[in-house]
């Protein structure tokens, strides 16, 4: 091992979290006392074993030091008590113990002890032991903080890669891209009114961008028409909804799925009278019912080659007469409620 990492582990090890747990309370003290000389600073001792579970719910241990034959609670329901509250998956348990039976190892074993000391122990061989087991528990927790990152990079490239490609078809016939980052914050605002964990209105504000993906397949001659569109263009502009879906189909992972969803499904009306499907009421995906309203509202006060913007006021009037209508009633109300917030979305993130 190169010398700059040895010495770092070193670090880590006297600063490692241990816990000694032993009903004989000599034991404690001496155990203590041999780490405390060898550098180990962070030594909490119990000799009663009914109390680990309030400490390790307080503060995690790096290892633990455990005796099996306590009174009260054996070191095997110990083990047992770490596992029902989630211990870390990899937690080093060291038992110290004068059973020798095969049975009781296998036991121990099975319930998470990674290595066994006999008594009366030998400080060496408990120092060694506990160098090894620290060593190894330390790589593990750099290892597991490396693989976190790098899956936190990875998910952060792929919202990247989303985010571009609903830009790429919003800048078709908005040359700031600025309203697909407008319908994210506005869905994912809605979505906290309507009381969703926090988790689904993420999910939401980085689904809801794609909405639109599908206008890449829409001809700028019908896209970009400043005039009112005929039945035959109207027919193809609704056809970015499949053609969305179609994009976004077959993936298996979030935003993805939702996004597939929303795409389909965001011109779809509460009352039925909506595209593609026709879908009506609860039919519809929550995610699609709050992204409608949040889309048309940011479409009406924003500019378009066919229209000027609509004021905030207005804009917020034809929303409230298609409630039960083209929008789900609660959906709408959660905007409402929520209206301070989307005017300062409006503002801050402007074309």
């Amino acid at each position: 091992m190169p010398a700059a990492i040895d010495t770092s582990l070193n670090a880590e090890r006297n600063q490692a979290r241990i816990l000694i747990v032993d009903d004989q309370k000599l034991n404690l003290i001496v155990l203590k006392s041999l780490l405390r000389q060898h550098g180990y600073q962070n030594v909490v001792t119990l000799d009663d074993p009914r109390q680990v579970e309030e400490l390790w719910i307080q503060q995690r241990f790096d290892l633990m030091l455990l005796d099996l034959e306590m009174p009260h609670l054996p070191g095997i329901e110990v083990m047992r008590v770490l596992e029902r509250i989630g211990r870390d998956p990899y937690l080093p348990i060291l038992v110290i113990t004068a059973n020798t039976e095969e049975s009781t190892r296998l036991e121990a074993l099975a319930h998470g002890a990674q290595d066994f000391l006999n008594k009366p122990f030998n400080p060496s061989e408990v120092l060694s032991r506990i160098r090894n087991m620290l060593t190894v528990r330390l790589l593990y927790k750099r290892m597991e903080e490396k693989i976190k990152e790098r899956t936190r990079q990875l998910h952060e490239t792929r919202l990247e890669v989303i985010r571009c490609l609903g830009r790429a078809a919003e800048y078709r016939d908005n040359e700031t891209g600025q309203h697909v980052i407008r319908i994210g914050q506005f869905s994912a605002h809605i979505a906290r009114c309507l009381g969703m964990s926090e988790a689904h209105c993420d999910l939401i504000l980085h689904a809801t961008p794609m909405h639109d993906v599908g206008k890449i397949g829409i001809p700028d001659r019908i896209l970009l028409k400043p005039g009112r569109l005929d039945t035959d263009e109207f027919e193809i502009i609704k056809s970015h909804a499949t053609i969305g879906a179609g994009i976004l189909a077959g993936y298996r992972e979030e935003p993805l799925i939702t996004a597939h969803k929303i795409a389909l499904t965001h011109h779809e009306r509460w009352d039925g009278t909506g595209y593609p499907h026709g879908l009506k009421g609860e039919n519809i995906p929550i995610e699609s019912r709050i992204c409608a309203v949040a889309d048309v509202f940011d479409a009406l006060t924003s500019w378009r080659p066919y229209k000027q913007p609509w004021s905030i006021e207005d804009a917020t009037a034809l929303i409230i007469r298609e409630r039960g209508a083209h929008f789900d009633p609660v959906v709408v109300d959660a905007m409402l409620g929520g209206m301070d917030t989307i005017r300062s979305i409006k503002q801050t993130i402007c074309d």
